[in-house]
């Protein structure tokens, strides 16, 4: 039980840093928005490429666009919040009972 504690351990601790890193994106992904870059940048077009199959999918269902302003990045940061505070948390605890 020792190893899995501690696989269970790493594994919140890595799914933490990419939900973090995700979170950056998107809210980079916002900023953006708001200017006029250069859609041919390949740091533009990295954005773009990671966070537009989520995006999508949530606009697709959930029209959340009003007056111009597209509320879908909010709801992909609430889902991220809520899988760093009830997942990832609940994954740690685990791991540290297994121990």
């Amino acid at each position: 039980m020792f190893i899995l504690g501690h696989l269970i351990g790493a594994m919140a601790h890595v799914l933490n840093i990419i939900l973090t890193l995700y979170m950056y994106i998107i809210i980079a992904r916002a900023i953006l928005s708001w200017v006029s870059p250069d859609p041919y940048n390949p740091i533009v077009r990295f954005i773009n490429n990671v966070t537009d199959p989520l995006l999508h999918q949530i606009q697709k269902r959930l029209p959340l666009v009003h007056g111009g302003i597209d509320f879908s990045p909010i709801i992909v940061l609430l889902v991220i919040i809520f899988l760093q505070q009830f997942l990832i948390a609940s994954l740690i605890g685990l791991s540290q009972r297994l121990l």
